[in-house]
């Protein structure tokens, strides 16, 4: 393919990519209200129950909030759509026998991706419980839910892609772009990247997230060392 027709196939993805997440949102939208009191529970027990609702305080925030719930809601929606797309994309590069891989890099990349979003979700309340605590008694909590749900989306969202992390190493270990010994080489230097990439991409800042986004991602390049050894990568 030419660099034009890779660019017709890029845009090609792309559109049908943003429409699935177009599609997403729209379905999302209609589901804000329980989705928003959903995420009140969590904001509930960080403040011990003395939190009854999220406030806003413009005219428009209320609105602009239920559009940005309907926006990353239909992110992880169409997650398996824009994944499925971006392999399609992908794939011409590769060989036929390394194209078989592309049902199980979709199923596990979908199922990474909700394990990412389950664990965004276990760790907020400890996380919220940290951040509402830090200032002291001197302060005291009243959250916009623009600014919470920003919060919380943006989470599960990191998350989910943090965890997408073994399948891109998995990948580049059938293409051949990197070895098993390489990865045993670079352990070191790994963790180190790790735990930095954990504290920039989590959006709360806290100990917990940075530990349970950083933990598991080892976990997960241990792991894709000793799935190149099975591989003899």
């Amino acid at each position: 393919m030419t660099v034009v027709e890779h660019l017709a196939e890029l845009r090609t993805r792309l559109i049908v990519s943003i429409a699935a997440v177009v599609i997403g949102a729209i379905v999302c939208f209609a589901f804000t209200s329980p989705i928003i009191e959903w995420f009140l529970h969590y904001y509930r027990d960080a403040t011990n129950g003395q939190a009854r609702a999220f406030i806003f305080t413009g005219p428009i925030d209320a609105f602009a909030t239920r559009i940005k719930i309907a926006t990353y809601g239909g992110i992880v929606l169409a997650t398996p759509v824009w994944l499925w797309q971006l392999w399609r994309f992908v794939t011409p590069g590769l060989h036929p026998r390394e194209k078989r891989y592309a049902v199980p890099f979709l199923i596990a990349s979908i199922l990474l991706f909700v394990l990412g979003g389950f664990v965004a979700l276990l760790t907020l309340d400890p996380a919220l419980r940290f951040l509402l605590g830090a200032g002291g008694p001197g302060l005291r909590p009243l959250l916009t839910a623009d600014k919470f749900l920003t919060l919380v989306s943006l989470m599960i969202v990191a998350f989910g892609i943090a965890f997408e992390f073994p399948v891109v190493l998995a990948f580049l270990l059938i293409a051949r772009v990197i070895t098993t010994a390489q990865l045993k080489k670079w352990r070191r230097w790994a963790v180190v990247l790790i735990f930095l990439f954990a504290a920039v991409i989590t959006p709360s800042q806290d100990p917990y997230s940075l530990f349970l986004m950083a933990v598991p991602m080892c976990l997960f390049y241990e792991g894709c060392i000793l799935l190149g050894r099975v591989m003899k990568r």
